[in-house]
């Protein structure tokens, strides 16, 4: 794709994405045999529902054809949101990322090298992570700014959903458990006020 046709398609879809509160993140038209992809990604805070996914397409698909900035081939329309390990590149990045385990490469100025940590909080200069401990060591706390930062990805965690469904679960056994406990104090109470009124 051109420099100049890069430059049109974001100008042209650009409005159309943030009149729905979304960020543009990326604009690409890859060839897919006697046809090309354009594919749109899309974000925002809240994360990006299906409808407003579809939505946009339509919407993109009628700008698209009045402008005919994709010339007479054929090519086919893709709105998505971001994959999981898509690259950080800017403060917006991070803060979705924020609680997620990332994997940064570090720039000559921080010392290089490679740093897995989970970021705790971002700010306009940089980011605050949390190194998780080697050897029985507690985790530390670690401030980067984006300069030290060359690039980064977050890492995909199998293991933090189960963990997370635990943490539910368990909540839920307790909270079941407080439920019986309330119900039977309850029922001692019943029982109590019964054997007053009998005698």
């Amino acid at each position: 794709m051109s420099t100049t046709q890069s430059e049109r398609l974001r100008g042209l879809l650009e409005p159309l994405v943030t009149d729905r509160g979304l960020d543009l993140e990326e604009v690409t038209v890859t060839p897919a045999g006697r046809r090309r992809v354009l594919r749109v990604v899309v974000d925002s805070d809240e994360g990006v529902q299906l409808d407003t996914c579809a939505e946009l397409s339509r919407a993109a698909s009628e700008a698209l054809d009045a402008a005919d900035v994709m010339g007479g081939a054929p090519y086919v329309l893709e709105v998505t949101s971001p994959g999981t390990d898509r690259p950080l590149t800017a403060p917006r990045h991070y803060r979705r990322a924020t609680g997620r385990l990332v994997k940064a490469h570090l720039s000559e100025e921080a010392g290089g090298g490679e740093l897995l940590a989970r970021v705790l909080g971002v700010d306009e200069d940089g980011v605050e992570v949390e190194v998780p401990g080697v050897k029985g060591r507690r985790p530390s706390t670690r401030r980067l700014a984006f300069g030290e930062i060359a690039r980064a990805r977050v890492e995909v965690e199998f293991n933090r959903k189960a963990a997370e469904r635990a943490v539910e679960k368990s909540a839920e056994k307790s909270a079941g458990k407080t439920a019986e406990k309330t119900g039977e104090a309850r029922r001692a109470e019943a029982s109590d006020d019964e054997s007053q009124e009998e005698a």
